[in-house]
């Protein structure tokens, strides 16, 4: 990545906007561009995109935790799972909304993008498959060398299993995953380690240490791709 904040381009067509800590992706296609979430601190990304391409310029969702959408206040319509509405950071606004369902195709123009539904984190995540790199934006269910987020209303774990073993059975379509925290990118064999760290944890074999977020005591089980953290 970058080591400064700000864009990074991935190749000439692809970017990534590093916020330190949270990142969020930039696709443009022959005919439409794609911002794929929209910031934490970042409040004007429609601004940013305006450094890149000149392109009409859609904003899709992976979910809506309040580090992912910052920017949308700028935008008239905002794409996402209708699971997702569910969360308090999603628009309210319902003639803003605009559904995404899995195995929907968006095509930029020469560029198609599958979207592919992975609930767990939270009710509506998603992610973002391009057919022609075989690319997947993740959001942030998958990680590694972080800490994903499996404790507090809306969030499951079993959901959370269930997706990833769902996205694994297409291991061999992805050539890189672009997670929006910790390492980037990573390999595919980051899901099937997720997956078996999770159930471990789901059987009690992991240790955990305790820890507090937001004010609220939590789990925090290593499962050496990443930390879990999971309801106390």
């Amino acid at each position: 990545m970058a080591d400064k904040l700000g864009w990074t381009a991935l190749d000439g067509r692809t970017w990534s906007y590093d916020e330190g800590g949270v990142r969020f992706f930039l696709l443009a296609g022959a005919e439409h561009a794609m911002l794929i979430d929209s910031g934490m601190r970042t409040h004007n990304a429609r601004d940013l995109v305006r450094e890149l391409v000149d392109l009409p310029l859609m904003l899709a969702h992976t979910h809506c935790d309040i580090d992912h959408v910052g920017s949308d206040a700028q935008f008239d319509e905002v794409w996402l799972s209708p699971a997702e509405l569910v969360h308090p950071q999603a628009p309210h606004e319902l003639d803003r909304v605009r559904p995404l369902w899995d195995s929907d195709v968006i095509d930029l123009g020469g560029r198609e993008l599958e979207v592919i539904e992975l609930p767990g984190h939270t009710p509506g995540s998603l992610a973002f498959l391009d057919r022609s790199t075989g690319w997947l934006f993740s959001g942030d269910p998958i990680q590694r060398d972080g800490r994903i987020f499996c404790f507090g209303p809306m969030r499951s774990m079993a959901a959370y299993i269930v997706s990833l073993e769902r996205l694994q059975m297409r291991a061999d379509e992805i050539t890189a995953i672009w997670p929006c925290h910790a390492s980037c990118p990573i390999d595919a064999s980051a899901i099937g380690e997720l997956i078996a760290g999770a159930k471990a944890v789901e059987r009690g074999e992991v240790p955990y240490t305790m820890g507090e977020m937001h004010g609220t005591p939590i789990r925090q089980y290593d499962v050496g791709v990443s930390v879990l953290l999971c309801n106390a």
